[in-house]
């Protein structure tokens, strides 16, 4: 038997996601031994981090809170819960917590998988939100695919 999901729950925890990559990114420049170029990078990628949470509370609030998708055997609405629930934005992460031992590189690689991770997210989420948010969805998933690029670059040049 199928039930409606509530894509405002989904947004919501996208929204948390940026919220807590933005935070991340913001301590690890701020606690982290990095190289100039790198710190700038980082803050870069929190500031983009803050314009997709924005962007996902406005597609939020265009849908309304009674939006929901048919999830038939709510393998799309599982799928993205356990997503959230272990993706290193999720809402159990502390960016607060972040152990700046690592050298300018390794943290450069943590950012790039949980770019990659976000993606996989957003992908999934695809799948939940009305055509009417695609177009705004596809935009922030062609931004995080810029930010994996923008990374890769920071970890080349450093080399």
């Amino acid at each position: 038997m199928g039930f409606g999901f509530n894509a405002n729950e989904i947004l919501l925890m996208a929204e948390q996601i940026e919220r807590n990559g933005a935070r991340f990114y913001r301590r690890a420049a701020q606690v982290c031994h990095t190289d100039e170029a790198s710190q700038k990078a980082l803050l870069e990628l929190a500031e983009m981090e803050d314009a997709h949470e924005r962007a996902f509370a406005e597609i939020r609030t265009s849908l309304g809170e009674a939006t929901s998708t048919f999830d038939p055997e709510g393998e799309t609405a599982a799928y993205l819960s356990a997503m959230a629930d272990a993706h290193v934005f999720g809402p159990d992460f502390d960016p607060e917590a972040v152990a700046c031992d690592k050298s300018a590189l390794e943290l450069l690689r943590m950012a790039i998988q949980l770019e990659k991770e976000s993606i996989v997210f957003y992908i999934g989420l695809r799948d939940l939100v009305p055509a009417s948010a695609t177009a705004s969805l596809e935009q922030i998933l062609q931004e995080e695919k810029s930010h994996v690029a923008m990374i890769r670059g920071r970890i080349t040049a450093l080399g």
